[in-house]
């Protein structure tokens, strides 16, 4: 039996791939980590993963262990990371053991600086529909799937959604220039975690390495009404194969976005014209696959969106309230126009909260000038206490309105900010929750339907 060790196997997408490898009967797995929060806490225990004590324990790392496996949250003097390299074990990063374990199938790859979850989710949900049973790694939970990665003897297809971020302590690639897709998909590029891209230009250059890794004679399929992009497909290898895509023709009938079609105008049960070019894309990809046109738009229409990504989560029949996992200027842009042009006659109360790094950095601020400005009510929240514990420049709420601009309101209470959306009347609205985080513990669905009423 094949035993695998994880170093920091609480991370989002470590705790994921411990799971889907446990299940694999010649697999055993272990793993450590200083700090476990929810839900990989408690997906670990259910699994029987969860380490019995949080810390390093180098005694776990033995010679007898096939890989281990090192999460972006280690540090460089690990002793675990220091015992597994004094005894010379074969250590994978989480982009490592997944481009390992799927070289000889086809693999498709997602990126972009925004709705490379989404697009990820759509293929994925159609690819399930039509039997095909891929592995994957998505960033979301999705209907259908019971976890957010799989890997398997069985499957000719590989899908995954390719993070930018930094691989691991021992490797600062970003984790999709890993992968080598056969065919790939690039939604977009908006600038983002400068912690480790400081310049706009070095984070486009990441994008532009990740066309130069994919597979001889693979596909590109792109966003073609990106500038970057634009840039970048101009000086492609001759060998690619590229495939752009716009915003397809729709319309807007009664809250439901219909999108115009050969075949006929198809209802969505998702919205914005992000989730529209989001489907053009995976379109592609399941066209790439073999999927007929036809086909998709018949199982498209039931897809309901991944978690966290403009999730309804309450509703009346005066009010509905989304949940969105948008935290850059970009997305915060697009998921508020998009909740606009559903909701035209209604009011729009949008709640972000400045979570990430980047958000928190003074000399970034000025990137979100006006992006919540189609709001009728727009409230930003932070807390001081990450900007200290992340180490970053302090700013002050004073700042942050300067920076945003507009009618905004700034808190740096989350219980002053649920007392003043408790003394707003929610007839006639739409209430809007953008977070990467939870606005310092806040029950989103239970706060939502407390404010409404239902």
């Amino acid at each position: 039996m094949k035993r695998v060790h994880f170093i920091a196997i609480g991370g989002a997408a470590m705790h994921n791939l411990a799971i889907a490898i446990s299940k694999k009967q010649w697999y055993k797995v272990s793993g450590s980590d200083d700090e476990i929060f929810e839900p990989s806490r408690s997906r670990l225990e259910k699994n029987g993963l969860l380490p019995e004590k949080l810390g390093w324990f180098p005694e776990k790392i033995d010679a007898g262990l096939s890989a281990v496996i090192l999460g972006m949250h280690a540090t460089l003097d690990n002793p675990e990371l220091l015992k597994a390299k004094e005894l010379g074990l074969k250590i994978y990063s989480f982009p490592e053991y997944l481009y390992e374990q799927t070289r000889s199938k086809t693999r498709v790859v997602v990126g972009g600086s925004h709705g490379k979850t989404t697009t990820t989710a759509m293929i994925l949900f159609v690819l399930n529909k039509m039997g095909f049973n891929p592995d994957y790694m998505v960033g979301a939970q999705i209907d259908g799937f019971e976890d957010m990665v799989k890997l398997s003897l069985e499957s000719h297809i590989a899908v995954f959604e390719g993070d930018e971020y930094l691989t691991s302590p021992l490797d600062r690639r970003p984790k999709f220039h890993l992968y080598h897709p056969h065919i790939a998909v690039l939604t977009g590029i908006a600038w983002d975690h400068i912690n480790v891209f400081p310049t706009f230009e070095n984070y486009v250059e990441q994008f532009k390495k990740f066309t130069e890794l994919l597979e001889p004679q693979g596909r590109l399929i792109y966003n073609s009404q990106d500038e970057n992009l634009q840039k970048i497909t101009r000086s492609l290898r001759s060998d690619l194969i590229t495939f752009p895509y716009k915003t397809p023709d729709y319309r807007i009938e009664k809250g439901i976005t219909y999108l115009k079609t050969a075949q006929g105008d198809v209802p969505l049960k998702v919205f914005g014209e992000h989730n529209l070019q989001n489907i053009e894309a995976a379109r592609l990809v399941c066209r790439q696959l073999g999927i007929f046109d036809t086909k998709f738009y018949q199982i498209i229409k039931d897809f309901k969106g991944a978690a966290n990504r403009l999730q309804k989560i309450a509703e009346t029949l005066y009010c509905a309230v989304y949940k969105d996992f948008a935290h850059s200027p970009s997305k915060l842009r697009a998921t508020i126009k998009a909740v606009r042009a559903q909701y035209p006659d209604r009011k729009l109360v949008a709640v972000m909260e400045l979570h990430t790094f980047s958000s928190l950095t003074a000399d970034f601020l000025p990137q979100y000038k006006d992006c919540m400005k189609d709001a009728d009510l727009a409230f930003v929240y932070y807390n001081p206490e990450i900007v200290a514990h992340k180490h970053l420049q302090e700013f002050d709420t004073e700042s942050v309105k300067n920076a945003f601009g507009g009618n905004i309101q700034v808190f740096t209470s989350s219980q002053a900010m649920q007392t003043a959306l408790k003394k707003i009347r929610y007839d006639n609205s739409v209430l809007l929750f953008m977070s990467s985080g939870n606005f310092d513990g806040i029950n989103l669905e239970e706060f939502s339907e407390e404010l409404i009423g239902k």
